[in-house]
């Protein structure tokens, strides 16, 4: 593609990756070696070496591209300078599998709306589990099969859920042959919906398992499933979790979508809104604007568990303990210890891997927070790189879903609400897109208090409520997980 650099690298160094902690910082790994992977051996996370840099003639280049190919091509193309190791039509072979239209709805796979007084909606959530999960997961699915028929290998995805990734996740690698998955959901903290979902499949190689207390404690045991070197290995685990690099890359692609839909010009700016948790879905749009995209503002929106929103406003990190984790109407995101954040402040402190080692591997686990209100770098990530933070709660939640509602006949979910609340505080001139997370028919309760009755159900989730439960319950902790990968693995 002709407009496109990579920043004084070339692509072979986009597609080079290092440890946040410090591995691979002598010879760094390539995709295909990270992609089966969760966590770097050292307990980091993969970040690029480099980010390639779309200037204005490599974004109208997409422009005219995503025009002509639609949603499958733009992955492909915005993915390539990750992806070495990788043939080039391989790529666009998975990206053309994953977003066919029959799985998405139409042919745009996430189209933008306008909802008037300066927003738009990105509407992510017409895949199989109408969840924004959706769009990275069945690509990597795709991704998977290719690179384990490759090595004629097998791998174990042990992942962790809030509420829509186990269910995206598992609807994504049911039915590939060389893939097992075992997840772990918090115990009481889905709605029906969500668990309907997740434990209504029946598949003998998906595997799940309700974990007493909150997803934190479900992401605590897969990290230490990911420590035991000798058991990951053995049993060939994976991940599907935002702390694999490919899911993040993948979301890249939707970011691109929407500045592409809602501007007319390739220098036209625009702004974008993210309900996050795990720092995730946020961290992409991150992502996209290193690689060059003109996005002014990235805002940041929380529930009542607003641990990343105290960081933005003071400099401090502070965790919350299962007990002090808030049970909310807005479940996926009732999380205290985002792991991606690890990733930006490894970005922020300008690849130091040492100090980033420092601050997650010892301070974090030592003190339940990390202080950086005295060193300029909150103040660096609200200026260079745009980020602005907020909460909502429940009242939040149910006004923005009722005034929607009556305003435009369009219902939210309630994490696309607290999007919504906290992005009317940054509204500026260019367009403000807030992305879209699930659609309501999850959160039937929520949507019910707001505007009277449930958001419809679409026939092709009808059963879900009613389908015959598969889960087990882990009584035994990280020993009892132990068994229950050990007994399913590939």
């Amino acid at each position: 593609m002709s407009g496109l650099r990579a920043g004084g690298a070339d692509w072979p160094a986009s597609s080079a990756y290092r440890s946040t902690r410090g591995y691979g910082a002598g010879a760094p790994v390539s995709f295909t070696d990270i992609l089966l992977e969760g966590l770097a051996p050292d307990g980091g996370l993969y970040w690029p070496a480099a980010f390639p840099r779309f200037d204005r003639a490599g974004r109208s280049e997409l422009r005219r591209l995503f025009a002509a190919a639609g949603y499958a091509g733009l992955a492909a193309a915005v993915l390539a300078p990750y992806t070495g190791g990788l043939p080039a039509a391989d790529l666009a072979a998975c990206c053309a599998r994953a977003y066919r239209s029959d799985k998405f709805g139409g042919p745009v796979v996430a189209p933008v709306s306008p909802l008037g007084r300066g927003l738009w909606l990105a509407h992510l959530s017409n895949g199989p589990t109408a969840a924004f999960k959706d769009l990275a997961m069945q690509l990597l699915a795709e991704l998977f099969e290719q690179e384990l028929a490759r090595l004629d290998g097998r791998l174990t995805i042990l992942g962790a859920t809030s509420g829509d990734t186990g269910s995206a996740a598992e609807q994504a690698m049911a039915g590939k042959s060389r893939v097992r998955v075992v997840m772990l959901s918090p115990q009481g903290r889905m709605t029906a919906f969500q668990r309907g979902q997740m434990y209504g499949l029946h598949d003998p190689r998906i595997v799940n398992v309700t974990v007493p207390g909150a997803f934190d404690d479900c992401q605590d045991l897969v990290k230490a499933v990911n420590a035991d070197a000798a058991f990951k290995a053995r049993h060939a685990i994976g991940a599907v979790n935002s702390i694999n690099w490919a899911r993040l890359a993948a979301q890249v692609v939707y970011y691109v979508s929407s500045w592409l839909q809602v501007t007319q010009d390739d220098d036209d700016p625009v702004s974008f809104c993210v309900p996050t948790g795990n720092f995730g879905n946020i961290i992409s749009a991150h992502i996209a604007r290193q690689m060059g995209f003109p996005i002014r503002q990235i805002v940041l929106a929380t529930n009542e568990n607003n641990v990343l929103a105290e960081f933005f406003a003071t400099g401090v990190y502070r965790v919350r303990s299962a007990a002090e984790t808030l049970a909310t109407s807005s479940p996926s995101m009732d999380i205290s210890k985002a792991s991606n954040f690890e990733r930006f402040i490894f970005d922020l402190l300008d690849g130091d891997a040492v100090a980033t080692a420092r601050l997650f591997g010892q301070e974090l686990p030592a003190n339940g927070r990390i202080d950086l209100s005295q060193t300029p770098l909150p103040e660096r990530a609200r200026g260079q790189y745009g980020f602005r933070a907020g909460s909502s709660g429940h009242a939040d939640r149910i006004a923005v879903i009722r005034a929607l509602h009556e305003r435009t006949g369009y219902i939210v979910d309630p994490h696309t609400a607290d999007g919504l609340h906290v992005a009317q505080a940054f509204l500026a001139n260019e367009p403000m897109v807030c992305m879209e997370t699930a659609l309501p028919i999850k959160f039937a309760d929520t949507v019910t208090e707001a505007i009277g009755r449930p958001a419809p159900v679409p026939p092709r989730f009808a059963g879900v409520l009613t389908a015959e439960p598969h889960v087990v319950e882990l009584t035994g902790g990280l020993s009892q997980l132990k068994d229950i990968i050990a007994a399913h693995a590939a």
